[in-house]
């Protein structure tokens, strides 16, 4: 699976973005998809994750009721909309995708994921 993220940039902290990733090649396997985020000199961190099939969600807490994730899989895109954005959570963000993953909530884990976009910057300035 091949992964493209765009809708990075630079925002105030209060304000919103909406960052998009269009999955192309063999996504039928595709049972799982998560946003990550890295800042410079920290690991990098599992933000929100969906199941493609059941729409069935989950979230950092760091990020809980600010960020949603949805997806629309006609257009193969999984979405992050960021509301009330912080200082804190400037990053690279990285959209993942996993096959045929099973469990009772979408993981956040790196590890689990196999297939990773390019990444791009969000930077709020406070």
């Amino acid at each position: 699976v091949q992964l493209v993220e765009s809708g990075g940039g630079s925002v105030q902290a209060g304000g919103s973005l909406r960052l998009s990733c269009v999955a192309s090649g063999d996504t039928i396997g595709a049972s799982c998809m998560g946003w990550f985020r890295q800042a410079p000199g920290k690991e990098r961190e599992g933000v929100a994750s969906v199941y493609t099939d059941t729409g069935r969600t989950n979230y950092a807490d760091s990020v809980m009721g600010r960020f949603t994730i949805s997806q629309d899989n006609a257009k193969k895109t999984v979405y992050l909309q960021m509301t009330s954005l912080k200082a804190e959570d400037t990053a690279m963000y990285y959209c993942a995708a996993r096959a045929n993953f099973m469990g009772a909530r979408p993981p956040l884990t790196f590890g689990t994921y196999s297939d990773w976009g390019q990444g791009t910057q969000v930077t709020v300035s406070s």
